[in-house]
């Protein structure tokens, strides 16, 4: 997967929210029942009890949320309304967790996700619809990939674009290997999802490229 963007300066909203979740840093009485609830969750999943990680959905803790949808993912009790509510989440760390369960928490809406304002979870949005091979989310992430500001949210849709290898893909693919050297290395990786004289073409191209590691790619494709 892609490397994690850095986080955006919370809002007042998310301030409230992680100080709900963790309590007062100095108050360790309002800490602890955060963490053993954390913990109950994550436990259930190992101890096949089902009824404890749903009961940890309606937790006010983000972080025990996100515990009992991993739990749900490991137990294989996962359900369509359940990756729905996670991907509606107020929490943007919950919403991101949701997209990293990927493709084991079904009904999750990662294209609603890829236009989150939050890029770290547009970055993980694109690798969930990757993971899921969603063809219907094509033209979308060729839109990511063309024009977010992150570079790693391009670097993302591209890297989904190659795991989905659908043929309207490989356009913005192509286009992606005139990017930062980030992306040129993703797009590369993806071209072998596709073929065409225009494939050979570029390839040959990045034989050339002043990135090493895009002209290793290209030479490992080109084999």
């Amino acid at each position: 997967m892609p490397r994690s963007l850095p986080r955006r300066p919370a809002s007042s909203d998310a301030l409230r929210a992680a100080a709900a979740d963790a309590g007062d840093p100095g108050d360790e009485t309002r800490r602890t029942p955060v963490l053993e609830r954390r913990a109950a969750a994550a436990m259930a999943g190992h101890l096949g009890d089902e009824t404890a990680a749903r009961a940890a959905l309606e937790d006010p803790a983000p972080s025990v949320r996100i515990a009992g949808y991993s739990s749900l993912v490991r137990l294989g009790a996962a359900r369509a309304e359940d990756g729905a509510r996670a991907s509606a989440d107020l929490d943007p760390d919950v919403r991101r967790a949701v997209c990293e369960l990927a493709p084991h928490l079904p009904g999750a809406d990662y294209r609603r996700l890829l236009e989150d304002d939050d890029p770290a979870i547009t970055e993980a949005a694109a690798y969930a619809l990757g993971e899921v091979r969603d063809a219907s989310a094509v033209q979308a992430l060729a839109a990511i990939a063309a024009s977010h500001d992150e570079p790693l949210c391009r670097e993302s849709a591209v890297a989904a674009l190659g795991a989905i290898g659908d043929g309207a893909g490989k356009a913005a693919v192509l286009a992606a290997l005139e990017d930062v050297a980030t992306v040129r290395r993703r797009a590369v990786v993806a071209l072998a999802a596709f073929e065409g004289p225009d494939v050979d073409a570029a390839l040959e191209r990045c034989l050339a490229d002043r990135d090493w590691q895009v002209r290793q790619a290209a030479e490992d494709l080109s084999g």
